[in-house]
């Protein structure tokens, strides 16, 4: 099997979608160093969207990708294509995967992205997208899971999840001001 995890950016959820995946990141709380040190994460520019990025092999040998698509909507659909043809024309078995991991995605990591990403301001980005990593990280872990979990059972060669049910949800601890 081939994953590929996607989002807008490719650097946040995407990123720790894989080191969850691949076992970087393990279960239970984390702290900033263990967010800030899984690979990518907040490293990637706007030159980088639409470039697929290897993150590894998992413990099952199977290697694990990410795409940031910003806001296309055209990049899956495309992406999927190609893998189509590429399997079709070399008579190739592999199942695919594409993932996307933007429901996951809290207001904080949202606005920390925009800070740090767009406009360069790590000193106000990087601590919102700590605080927003913390708030999504168990959503990520169950979305990866779950993406495994129908890579096996799928009959299909190329499975497409949008995972809308893994939408974050804020609550009264998410408000800004608190």
């Amino acid at each position: 099997m081939i994953y590929i995890y996607n989002d807008f950016g490719g650097t946040h959820t995407t990123s720790m979608a894989a080191a969850y995946h691949l076992q970087i990141l393990k279960q239970g709380d984390l702290t900033k160093d263990d967010i800030l040190s899984v690979p990518f994460f907040n490293k990637l520019t706007k030159k980088d969207t639409g470039h697929i990025l290897f993150h590894g092999m998992d413990q099952d040998d199977n290697p694990v990708y990410t795409i940031g698509r910003r806001n296309s909507k055209y990049v899956v659909p495309a992406l999927t294509d190609l893998c189509g043809i590429l399997l079709s024309r070399y008579d190739q078995k592999e199942k695919i995967i594409i993932s996307n991991t933007s429901p996951t995605v809290p207001p904080f990591m949202t606005a920390g992205g925009l800070f740090s990403r767009e406009l360069g301001m790590d000193w106000i980005g990087v601590p919102l997208l700590v605080k927003g990593a913390k708030q999504c990280h168990r959503l990520i872990q169950h979305l990866v899971e779950e993406t495994k979990h129908v890579a096996e059972l799928s009959s299909e060669q190329i499975v497409v999840l949008e995972n809308k049910e893994y939408q974050y949800k804020m609550g009264k601890k998410d408000i800004f001001w608190k």
